[in-house]
């Protein structure tokens, strides 16, 4: 799964190699060029490639959702299983209007609600990109969710609720630089698919954009400017570092997002990396009050089990090893509402991203062997409140409750 730059590589002469032997001339060549680009920026492989298959975007991967699992379609040139036999319309309008060929509804796992804010000419460059990529034919069922969500019909009412078709708008009174990470989060790379809270019907909460949604297991974190919660603590070069590298000077990424930088951000341009972090860095935080102060023969409980288990690599002051060690002293990871990604990482261990420019993947030791949810929801409150960091508590009941949920994921 994690073979981005091998990957990059690969689809880069793939695509050279396939619009060469069709005698595409030097204009088509470079609007290629520029859709295998965008295919990276949309992270296309990370849904529609099956890890271990061989066989690029041809679907056949399970996507998880709140109302079971959809299998990814083929989206090579395959004319039988696959998009070439659609035309330029059909596939736009999947992009950017949700819907298949044949007036079908796509599910907005296919994250229409985002792509609908790509130009057209953006969308055209993604299509010539597909249609070099090596045909295969993979009939795939995409449909596997039980009733009533089976239904597709269904997903007409769902738009009408929840879907505004239309372009990206730039705002006149903002940079271009601003504008295009707004172009580029907003649309192509999707980011409030992971990080906005949805509802009950998994439409986007839009009154709480981009502060941080739990899934698969994990809890993606609030990218707002929030300065405890957020990216408020840090600067346009450190979001820049995280999203290229998988470090910075005190974060470090793991579980999905590593999926993300390997086969997305990693291989992003610096500049357009940039004009992302300068739009996420100007989108307003909230404000809110501190949680009540933590019990404190809870904190005293959990600073022991600190300075015994986490203080040797975390060190006692809790600031980490920059770029090795993730620091938890003023982390927006600990610190958010919802402890998801800490009671994973601290039950069954997790190991962050290795990138071409950042290769050394550090691991961090599963501990739910040999500490009790007593002793975890301690340590874990101890974390989220020392150093001047305010979270919520965490309760044993909460690590038993995610302790047997991690027990019964297969990943």
């Amino acid at each position: 799964m994690m073979r981005g730059l091998l990957l990059g590589v690969v689809m880069t002469f793939s695509a050279a190699g396939a619009a060469l032997a069709a005698g595409v001339d030097r204009q088509d060549f470079s609007q290629i060029e520029r859709g295998h680009y965008l295919a990276i920026v949309g992270d296309c492989a990370a849904c529609h490639t099956l890890p271990g298959s061989g066989h690029e975007m041809a679907g056949g991967r399970a996507i998880e959702t709140p109302f079971g699992e959809l299998m990814a379609p083929n989206i090579t040139p395959d004319p039988q299983t696959g998009i070439g036999a659609w035309t330029d319309e059909e596939f736009i309008d999947a992009l950017t209007k949700g819907t298949g060929r044949g007036v079908a509804r796509l599910y907005p796992a296919m994250p229409y609600t985002y792509y609908t804010k790509l130009t057209r000419d953006d969308a055209l460059a993604i299509r010539a990109y597909l249609n070099t990529v090596p045909a295969v034919s993979n009939p795939v069922q995409a449909d596997q969710l039980p009733f009533p969500f089976d239904m597709r019909w269904t997903m007409a009412v769902w738009d009408q609720l929840f879907f505004k078709p239309g372009p990206f708008h730039p705002n006149a009174n903002k940079s271009a630089e601003w504008n295009r990470g707004a172009y580029l989060a907003e649309g192509l790379a999707h980011c409030g698919m992971c990080h906005t809270p949805k509802n009950v019907l998994g439409g986007d909460k839009t009154g709480e954009r981009l502060k941080g949604y739990a899934l698969q297991g994990w809890f993606a974190p609030d990218i707002t400017n929030d300065p405890r919660r957020g990216l408020g603590g840090w600067s346009v070069d450190d979001v820049v570092a995280y999203l290229k590298t998988g470090h910075n000077r005190t974060g470090a990424a793991t579980g999905p997002m590593s999926e993300t930088l390997n086969l997305s951000t990693s291989h992003m341009s610096d500049p357009d990396l940039k004009a992302i972090a300068v739009y996420l860095k100007d989108q307003a935080g909230p404000q809110p009050d501190p949680p009540p102060a933590p019990d404190r023969a809870m904190m005293t409980t959990g600073a022991k089990i600190y300075a015994d288990e986490c203080s040797s690599c975390h060190t006692p002051d809790g600031k980490g090893i920059p770029g090795l060690v993730p620091a938890l002293n003023g982390s927006p990871a600990v610190q958010q509402v919802d402890p998801t990604t800490l009671l994973r990482v601290v039950l069954r261990g997790a190991r962050s991203v290795g990138t071409a420019p950042a290769p050394t993947a550090a691991a961090m030791p599963q501990f739910g062997w040999i500490l009790t949810d007593d002793q975890v929801a301690a340590v874990l409150t101890y974390i989220r409140n020392a150093w001047g960091n305010a979270a919520p508590p965490v309760s044993a009941g909460a690590v038993g409750k995610a302790r047997q949920s991690f027990v019964e994921r297969s990943d």
